[in-house]
């Protein structure tokens, strides 16, 4: 494989469209998969204190949500290392058996005990899934129409942030927070069967990786990392007495985090070793500033739950536009990139002046609008040169380090960010100025990362 990653002022031509009669079928169900992936996680969000509540068990609220994301570590990195060599296909229908499992297993829960080892499994199927899909679309589409496919991923995660918790909420209001499992595991079955009927007679079923060693410990530096996420998450939000769990978190990761990334990722080596970095700090400053930003609107500003709501939904509208114009070829990748993560800081810095009383709240919603075209335009594109400058049979293990460094740089941007308003005394301008200085850091990361290269390089020289 010869494929060469465009130079980083060049437009790419526009691409044919991806719900063409010869992709339709795929198309299709790649969105509904992965939409129903990202429902299911919006929806149960809000959703959760009515389901702990009901099973007694407030003490696994937080369980709940941290073993879908340690599962999900492991199984993206054993995802894209299986698509290598096996071909995407295997994993993603083991992925979809284990997400649907893991519905069902949640959906008839009798004790929060059962429904965590629920969500453990839905987080297996789900790591499986997005990792495997990745590969998917290197091995099915042209490299042309990389940019809308990844526009159309963006655009699935969208959509439910916005409906999810409204639905979620009329669920567990008029019918039984049970049906927000078992609902989605009757969809996912179709879903999935589409997508099976788009890849017949491609190159989707073959792997073009040899099987090689290492898997094994792979696997253990990855359930190492999720634990040490797990840490993390807990200490910073136990205060000073998660203080030993937090540092204990900290010097777990820092072992094992760098075994599950490329080589030279956490000293921003040129070229792809860059991606997780990059990826992770820009997504995890804006998810770390949206969980502090509704806080800040209803006690500082006073919006009820719905009005702050809103504003993050502006943000969502942002995410889906900034994807669709990255998607049209009309910006260069450095564009999108660089310019995606300043708009992040921008936005986050704009909204910050919300705490002066004396001006409009109408700057939450421009500040968001601002972030959600930065990460728009960023985040697929990131995707999309991940693939280009892959190799051959990389394109799985390559992914899985992105996904993984932007999980866990998302736990510790929320750990730490929590972490700091809290030991200031809920100063907000403090929390979300450390999610500026992590954006602002993806800007000074991004040429690092976009330049022309050859498939599968490593180091490499700017253009």
């Amino acid at each position: 494989m010869t494929t060469t990653v465009d130079p980083i002022d060049d437009v790419a031509p526009a691409p044919a469209g991806v719900l063409s009669a010869q992709y339709r079928a795929l198309s299709v169900g790649l969105v509904a998969l992965v939409m129903l992936v990202a429902f299911e996680a919006m929806a149960v969000a809000t959703a959760m204190p009515i389901v702990a509540g009901d099973l007694g068990g407030m003490d696994l609220y937080n369980l709940a949500f941290s073993a879908t994301l340690a599962a999900s570590v492991i199984a993206t990195v054993l995802g894209g290392r299986w698509s290598d060599v096996r071909g995407p296909v295997q994993p993603i229908a083991v992925g979809v058996v284990a997400f649907v499992a893991g519905l069902l297993v949640a959906g008839f829960a009798p004790t929060m005990e059962v429904l965590v080892a629920g969500r453990f499994i839905q987080g297996l199927g789900a790591g499986l899934i997005q990792v495997s899909l990745y590969v998917l679309v290197a091995r099915v589409f042209p490299g042309a129409m990389h940019p809308k496919v990844f526009a159309l991923f963006s655009a699935a995660w969208v959509v439910p942030s916005m409906i999810g918790p409204a639905i979620a909420g009329f669920v567990v209001e008029n019918v039984s927070w049970r049906w927000i499992f078992l609902g989605v595991s009757a969809l996912v079955i179709p879903a999935a069967l589409l997508l099976w009927r788009g890849t017949a007679g491609r190159a989707a079923e073959r792997g073009s990786a040899e099987p090689a060693p290492g898997i094994g410990r792979k696997l253990v530096w990855a359930t190492l990392t999720a634990v040490a996420a797990a840490l993390i998450q807990y200490g910073s939000a136990a205060k000073l007495d998660g203080l030993p769990l937090l540092v204990a978190g900290v010097v777990l990761l820092a072992v094992a985090l760098p075994k599950l990334l490329l080589p030279g990722s956490l000293r921003a080596a040129r070229g792809l070793p860059t991606a997780p970095v990059l990826r992770g700090l820009a997504y995890g400053s804006l998810m770390a500033a949206e969980v502090l930003i509704p806080l800040m609107l209803m006690k500082e500003r006073g919006l009820t739950a719905t009005g702050a709501g809103v504003v993050l939904t502006v943000g969502a509208l942002g995410w889906s536009t900034g994807s669709w114009i990255k998607g049209r070829g009309t910006i260069s990748h450095m564009a999108a990139i660089r310019g995606g993560a300043a708009m992040i800081a921008v936005g986050i810095a704009l909204v910050s002046l919300v705490l002066v009383d004396s001006l409009p709240i109408a700057i939450a919603y421009v500040a968001m609008a601002i972030s959600g075209l930065g990460i728009g335009a960023l985040h697929p594109t990131v995707s999309v040169l991940v693939l280009e400058m892959s190799k051959e049979g990389e394109e799985g293990q390559n992914s899985a380090a992105v996904g993984v460094g932007e999980s866990v740089f998302t736990v510790v941007a929320v750990a730490v960010s929590g972490a700091l308003f809290t030991a200031t005394g809920e100063n907000y301008a403090v929390g979300l100025g450390f999610t500026v200085v992590l954006a602002v850091l993806a800007v000074v990361l991004a040429p690092r990362f976009v330049q022309s290269a050859k498939a599968g390089t490593m180091e490499g020289t700017a253009s």
